[in-house]
């Protein structure tokens, strides 16, 4: 008997692919020509959602997560299409990697291939035209979008206090409170005093999320509301604060502005003199993606080493590099934190030896007696219902009484499992086994960063790095 997943993605950057109903149809139909039980709790679902990056599909994480637990839940997982599975060869490679250690074969539904070398070198051709594709796409994407925005015509969504209406940009009863931004700003007030005025005044962003510094700094920044459309040759409006990159093009738009060229000059000259007065102070932007990132800690402080950028990529206490109390260095090599903590690893395995953040005891009697508690709960809850049913409360008084008490019941049961989860014994060979299969990811030299970094974390609760010794200690979860 053979258990099957089925994963269904419809991105949001083509109009020609299958819905996931239709997908799903195909896939099922598959499945039970091919001898595959598929139940409903194994199908995953990202809709609208890109493929050139996992990161995003939580839906797909899930679903590899579940294909590497020790139970096995299925043994092949069934696409439409490769392109489906990822459209970035090297992920694919990773993630099917992954999943051929666990077992777990991928295999297009409408690609058939055959289970040998020669059907291998099929695949990773049809992954290949698929990320061609991929990247002729967003070229051609792209080239429209700059050829639009060099006509002053209307960009994706509209920015705060416009209307789009026949593809142009037009003013909305949002527009006062933009130029009330703009007047506040150039007379004085901070931007965190704006946003908390906005927020009082009740004023919520497009999305409708409550405004904030980066919502006024958007907005100020902002050249469409004199006129202006301001696009990137990359693609990007400004998606990460790029307001004055050397790709980034600015013309005038076919819409009416909001405020006039005297009020933004203002604005401007202040920005300006805030950044060059404060701009020292600003937060150095950290690499994406390391393998020790967020895990170490310094051994004086307590604080977290974060990246610095010096001969070689290194770590160095948050508290330490800020000025913020701590006065021991802890700079460390992030090659030589990641080879020390693997050596650490293996060591651990070998030994048997997982010093844990908190020992897990077997039960005391020192255990919280929410039996007690909930029973207690159960009494009055029958005690409000005889009260109903005597006529004494309402049905209203009833309905608002067992609410109560039954949200009650429910959390004493969930800090009972919590706590009968903490102290549990640890299965140390089952534990050994979860850090071998850790440490088959962070060796991998096909495995990416963050990939690395979300399989430590499933392990390790923090790391120490013992400046005086220039030793490492894990405390595992």
């Amino acid at each position: 008997m053979k258990f099957a997943a089925a994963y269904i993605r419809v991105s949001d950057d083509r109009q020609d692919e299958y819905s996931p109903d239709s997908q799903l149809k195909l896939v099922r139909e598959y499945a039970k020509r091919n001898g595959y039980i598929l139940p409903d709790e194994y199908v995953f679902y990202d809709d609208g959602i890109s493929a050139k990056s996992v990161r995003k599909r939580t839906s797909f994480n899930n679903m590899i997560a579940l294909a590497k637990d020790k139970s096995h839940p299925f043994d092949a997982i069934l696409v439409w299409k490769f392109s489906r599975f990822a459209r970035n060869q090297e992920e694919s490679i990773v993630y099917k990697s992954l999943l051929k250690k666990a077992g777990v074969q991928v295999l297009s539904v409408s690609e058939p291939i055959s289970d040998d070398p020669f059907g291998s070198l099929i695949e990773r051709i049809i992954e290949w035209m698929d990320e061609y594709y991929l990247i002729r796409l967003s070229g051609e994407v792209k080239r429209g979008m700059l050829e639009k925005a060099s006509r002053g015509e209307a960009m994706c969504h509209p920015a705060f206090g416009y209307d789009i209406i026949n593809k142009k940009y037009v003013p909305n009863a949002d527009a006062e409170i933009v130029r009330s931004i703009f007047e506040k700003y150039r007379d004085g007030m901070p931007m965190k005093a704006i946003a908390v005025s906005l927020y009082e005044s009740g004023v919520k962003t497009y999305r409708g999320n409550p405004p904030d510094n980066r919502f006024v700094d958007y907005i100020l920044n902002n050249p469409v509301y004199i006129g202006k459309i301001r696009w990137s040759s990359d693609g990007r409006q400004a998606s990460k604060r790029n307001f004055h990159g050397e790709n980034v093009i600015i013309v005038d738009g076919i819409h009416a502005p909001i405020i006039s060229d005297d009020l933004w000059t203002a604005v401007q000259e202040r920005l300006a003199d805030t950044k060059k007065k404060y701009g020292k102070y600003q937060r150095r932007e950290q690499p994406v993606d390391w393998m020790l990132k967020g895990l170490c800690r310094c051994s004086s402080c307590g604080a977290t080493l974060v990246y610095v950028q010096t001969k070689c990529p290194s770590m160095q206490c948050y508290r330490y590099s800020s000025g913020r109390g701590c006065t021991v260095s802890h700079a460390l090599s992030i090659n030589k934190a990641n080879k020390a903590v693997i050596a650490y690893l293996k060591d651990a395995c070998e030994r048997m030896d997982f010093n844990f953040a908190a020992t897990k005891k077997e039960p005391s009697s020192h255990k919280t007696d929410y039996s007690r508690a909930i029973a207690d709960c159960e009494r009055k809850l029958k005690k409000c219902k005889d009260a109903y049913l005597a006529g004494v409360d309402t049905l209203e008084e009833y309905a608002a009484h067992k609410k109560t008490l039954s949200e009650q019941i429910s959390d004493y049961k969930q800090k009972a499992a919590a706590e009968d989860a903490a102290s549990a014994p640890v299965d140390l060979l089952e534990f050994r086994d979860r850090v071998l299969a850790t440490l088959d990811i962070v060796t991998s030299p096909d495995m990416p960063e963050f990939a690395k970094n979300e399989s430590l974390r499933t392990i390790i609760d923090h790391v120490v790095y013992q400046k005086s010794t220039k030793q490492i200690d894990i405390f595992f979860k």
